[in-house]
């Protein structure tokens, strides 16, 4: 936007520090708004999924799995990266079955969070899902979680209590209580 022109840094070069297997860590030279130049080393990633799955009983399907970068179990909404070319919408019903085995008759496309913008380009796409039918799970090779129901009401004490950090999750019990107040809306539509 034109009224943000005066915050606004140009790249001048930008190098692959490290390459994995599904993000790179860059490190880039920009020009400041005031002509003078610095570093930024961040996070370049192709985008992810989050899932808030409804079963009709109102609880929520969520997972547990043990995160190694902070050395604990955390509870989450259902998750997962982009595959090249893959739509997020495709993303979010295939992480959704493989790994919780539910299927949804129902989406709807809540948003997107940048859950780390300081030094990640990772955007999440936030998807609801309803009308679920229990099926058979397809981890990944390597992939342990637990899959459980929990009411809102739980979830948000979880929260509130410090158990749940995941921005994901909290944004994702955001969005849900929004929606369920009446003051954001979702649309839905039919899975394909």
């Amino acid at each position: 936007m034109s009224e943000d022109r005066h915050l606004i840094e140009e790249r001048i070069s930008s190098d692959v520090v490290y390459r994995g297997s599904f993000f790179e860590l860059r490190r880039d030279r920009v020009r400041l708004p005031d002509g003078r130049e610095a570093g930024r080393e961040y996070i370049a990633h192709p985008g992810a999924v989050m899932v808030v799955p409804i079963a009709d009983d109102g609880r929520l399907v969520m997972e547990r799995q043990y995160r190694y970068p902070i050395g604990r179990v955390m509870l989450e909404f259902p998750a997962g990266k982009l595959d090249p070319g893959e739509s997020p919408f495709t993303c979010g019903v295939r992480e959704l079955a493989e790994e919780t085995g539910y299927r949804a008759a129902e989406w709807a496309r809540a948003g997107l969070l940048n859950n780390a913008v300081a030094y990640s380009s990772e955007g999440i796409e936030v998807w609801f899902a309803r009308g679920l039918a229990a099926g058979t799970r397809s981890l990944e090779d390597g992939e342990h979680l637990d899959v459980c129901l929990v009411t809102v009401a739980e979830l948000a004490d979880h929260c509130r209590d410090g158990r749940v950090t995941d921005a994901k999750t909290l944004v994702g019990l955001l969005w849900l209580q929004q929606w369920q107040a009446g003051r954001w809306s979702l649309e839905w539509g039919p899975a394909p």
